[in-house]
């Protein structure tokens, strides 16, 4: 995403003040049945600064959808300077602060939103009222990590042989990366979502950020609108399943992304491929079989719908973080920072000190 492409929003906060967009503010309180509200606080401090400091944090999705409403995303930023930035149609906002070589750099981000548990009956079309042109082509487009051409494209169309409806290419895909993918706990982080040299290699293993960008990918490449969901877990799983819910209040480590299509007689669909697969590996006693109950279970229920134990950030890729000196980053779903010797690590979250805490208001 090209810096142009960024809306500055309208609110800063300057030397420690915190102001929420009114925007967000103002929405209304979403209705009690089903929806469940969290507060998500993120503070970054980066303990050894050099020269000026800058992060950026990415903030609660800033579209209203089926399953989340941001009522607001409040900031500060002590002693330095802190803005907010918007860009669509990847409902992408990110806190940007900068800090002078004199200031301990400390940012804080409180974002509340509202989460409901998110279904679509793929046995009942309800014809909804269509996306627009301009977002349907836009989550058909290729990106650097994501391609639809070449060896994606030729994949997509050995998949979907003899599949003749939306709904039964967006299942086979599906199934198909439950059936050939794994959860590879070497990975750092989510993973990078490079599905070109996973097809090459024939390596198909990884985290949540390969295997649904995989799954992204190859339903692009079939004529699918399809988007990668970038977030985090904030509480257990009330389905019972200890590997798909945060552990505590703390969830510093519990990024996950996961995965849409948009089929024409539902809208967008909820899938997530990489967590039966997550089911597979780490549920007790864990290494459980496809054929396993809790597995088939989580495999049924993954493809179309979402327990929403779980925030949105954004839905966007290949990001030039705004004044940033360094490269781009395939998704924003970690803190990032960078003083005058270079990027940190966004995967050490304690040296480059951050710390995420998830609590239920109601």
């Amino acid at each position: 995403m090209n810096r142009r492409d960024f809306l500055q929003s309208t609110t800063l906060a300057f030397a420690g003040v915190t102001l929420s967009r009114a925007e967000l503010s103002s929405v209304p309180h979403p209705p009690s049945d089903g929806w469940r509200t969290f507060e998500v606080t993120t503070r970054v401090e980066v303990l050894k600064p050099a020269g000026e400091t800058r992060v950026w944090l990415p903030t609660a999705l800033i579209q209203s959808t089926p399953f989340q409403r941001t009522t607001s995303n409040r900031f500060a930023a002590d002693g330095g300077k802190a803005r907010m930035v918007e860009s669509n149609p990847n409902a992408l906002g990110i806190v940007i602060a900068n800090f002078p070589s004199n200031v301990k750099p400390i940012l804080t981000l409180t974002s509340q939103v509202s989460l409901k548990n998110y279904s679509v009956d793929l046995s009942n079309p309800t014809n909804p009222r269509p996306a627009s042109k301009s977002e349907l082509q836009y989550f058909l487009q290729p990106t650097k990590h994501i391609p639809t051409d070449g060896i994606v494209k030729a994949m997509a169309t050995e998949i979907t042989k003899g599949a003749n409806t939306e709904v039964e290419k967006a299942r086979v895909i599906y199934e198909w990366i439950v059936d050939n993918t794994f959860r590879d706990p070497k990975v750092r982080g989510c993973g990078r979502g490079d599905i070109s040299s996973m097809l090459k290699t024939g390596y198909l293993g990884g985290k949540c950020a390969d295997l649904n960008a995989l799954y992204v990918g190859l339903a692009r490449a079939a004529d699918l609108p399809a988007r990668d969901v970038y977030g985090i877990r904030v509480a257990k799983s009330e389905l019972g399943y200890k590997s798909l819910g945060a552990s505590s209040e703390k969830v510093t480590k519990a990024q996950h992304c996961r995965a849409e299509v948009y089929l024409s007689q539902f809208g967008w669909v909820p899938v997530d491929p990489a967590d039966v697969r997550k089911v597979v590996l780490e549920e007790p006693p864990g290494n459980r079989p496809l054929s396993d109950e809790r597995v088939t279970s989580a495999r049924k229920r993954l493809f179309g719908s979402w327990e929403m134990n779980w925030m949105a950030y954004n839905f966007a890729q290949d990001i030039e973080l705004p004044g940033s000196t360094g490269a781009t980053v395939p998704f924003l779903m970690y803190p990032q920072a960078e003083t005058a010797e270079g990027n940190l690590d966004s995967l050490d979250p304690d040296n480059f000190k951050y710390e995420i805490n998830a609590r239920e208001l109601s």
